[in-house]
């Protein structure tokens, strides 16, 4: 059972439905029943190993909470999440890179014990309530179901976000009561993922897929577009998966955080890790970047903990020499960017250059993308050769593939293509009216009850018609269920 499917649309209401019903001190054992259910129906083999861990962070929690600041414990069961985490998903990556250093031609075999669905998600939960607990920050969960419950929350099981046991726990514990307007603003979060994931990411897949499938075949322009195609799909996509997470999670009387925040119109690669994947980004600085010292033990060091945290970030994505080169791009584009801010400051004092002069901070917000639409190729790419020969494909200049139809010979004709075009006209200007700060949802939600009707049917109906369904159609393919 998958967000995207008849069998969700289903489960979903009964889920809601008594859970309206259920007493609020009871909420809990019915939402940690419906999470492994749910989690059970895609995997019930993954179902196992999820319940084995949900046990071994009870356990520890409690061995931390009574064994004050013991870093042994904690260094145990982080020791063994880990090692978990790499039988389930690395075997066959260090396997691989093995063989290819040592120069030996045997075929690899498989050595992954078990393909975990969401592990590198519910993994990262874990690990950070085990680390807030050895802090002192956060008091161990005596009950074993809400632990449960924090670690499986069905919403959030496959892709986050990453939520910090802080926030979730002490709402098992006080459950909010879902009134009207958590209703109506719930509903509207899960529609426009909806049409997030099958009216523009899953259009843009087709032409991506195509392209990338043949990548000697696609040159100039066709290519190009491909790799912005791409930039915008795995956000459609996952930011997708998010506004349906934080809907749904509403729908149970649950706050979930926000996960992105307009991340294409960030000035700068920090900025734009401050805007993506936020859950991510977060723990991360929390429970890495700070730890190696952050910005405080000098220039150098900085530099290297940046390098460190985004190369964790690269294997944390995927078991692949293409994951690990985007990190590293990332943190690399940082580093050059504080290198070189006193040559920009330079330049901006020699030029009389306005910081806040519109042209200036759209040329950051395009060279930004410009840096975020290049780690992306290695992202997509199945090898750093074929990435590399995306990169060199797409520089090359064919302007008239714009007119002449070629465009068209990927998958999407030209209807298709114009409603992909469309899609993305109404991603760009829904970030920016959010952006500065004029929430569409919110001002939907204070119409009168006939506009409000008007514009939810037209969304659905347009998710319906324009959506991409029928026969081959994957519903399970969000991006990031697969890491």
């Amino acid at each position: 059972m998958q967000l995207v499917s008849a069998e969700f649309f289903i489960f979903l209401p009964i889920v809601v439905a008594i859970n309206f019903i259920v007493p609020r001190k009871f909420k809990y054992i019915w939402l940690f029943i419906t999470s492994l259910f749910f989690y059970a129906s895609i995997d019930v083999k993954s179902t196992v190993v999820l319940v084995i861990f949900i046990a071994l962070a009870y356990g520890f929690g409690l061995l931390l909470e009574k064994n004050k600041q013991n870093t042994a414990i904690l260094s145990v069961a982080i020791a063994i999440h880990i090692a978990v985490l790499v039988a389930c998903k690395y075997l066959n990556f260090i396997e691989k890179t093995f063989l290819s250093l040592t120069g030996r031609t045997e075929e690899a075999v498989n050595l992954n014990l078990l393909a975990t669905l969401g592990i590198s998600f519910y993994m990262l939960k874990i690990i950070g309530y085990l680390i807030d607990v050895y802090r002192g920050d956060l008091v161990a969960e005596k009950n074993p179901l809400k632990v449960g419950l924090y670690v499986s929350f069905f919403p959030q099981i496959t892709q986050g976000p990453i939520e910090r046991a802080k926030n979730m726990l002490p709402q098992f514990n006080f459950p909010l009561t879902v009134d009207y307007d958590m209703l109506r603003d719930g509903i509207l979060e899960i529609i426009w993922g909806y049409f997030l994931k099958l009216v523009v990411a899953d259009r843009l897949a087709i032409y991506v897929n195509n392209v990338y499938a043949n990548p000697m075949e696609a040159v100039g322009f066709t290519t190009l577009v491909a790799t912005v195609f791409y930039t915008f799909e795995i956000y459609t996509d996952f930011a997708g998966y998010t506004h349906i997470a934080i809907g749904i999670s509403r729908l149970l009387g649950i706050d979930v955080m926000e996960n992105f925040k307009c991340p294409y119109l960030a000035s700068s690669i920090a900025g734009y890790w401050r805007r993506w994947h936020i859950s991510l980004s977060t723990w991360l600085r929390d429970y890495l970047y700070i730890p190696l010292g952050g910005n405080r033990k000098g220039t150098a060091r900085k530099y290297l903990n940046i390098m460190i945290v985004f190369l964790v970030s690269g294997l944390w994505h995927g078991a692949g020499w293409t994951f690990v080169v985007w990190g590293l791009l990332h943190g690399l584009f940082q580093v050059i960017g504080y290198i070189l801010k006193p040559v920009r400051d330079w330049c901006v004092n020699v030029f009389k250059v306005e910081r806040n002069a519109f042209s200036h901070r759209v040329l950051k917000v395009l060279v930004t993308f410009l840096l975020v639409n290049f780690a992306w190729v290695f992202f997509r790419a199945s090898s750093l050769g074929e990435a590399l020969v995306i990169i060199k494909n797409s520089l090359v200049f064919t302007p008239w593939m714009l007119a002449d139809g070629s465009l068209y010979k990927h998958g999407l004709d030209s209807a298709d293509f114009f409603v992909a075009i469309v899609g993305l006209i109404i991603v760009v200007v829904t970030d920016l009216v959010n952006y500065n700060g004029f929430v569409i949802r919110e001002r939907i939600l204070k119409q009168g009850i006939w506009i409000r009707y008007i514009i939810v049917i037209a969304a659905i109906i347009s998710i319906l018609v324009f959506g991409i369904w029928g026969p081959g159609y994957d519903s399970a393919a969000f991006i990031y269920q697969q890491f």
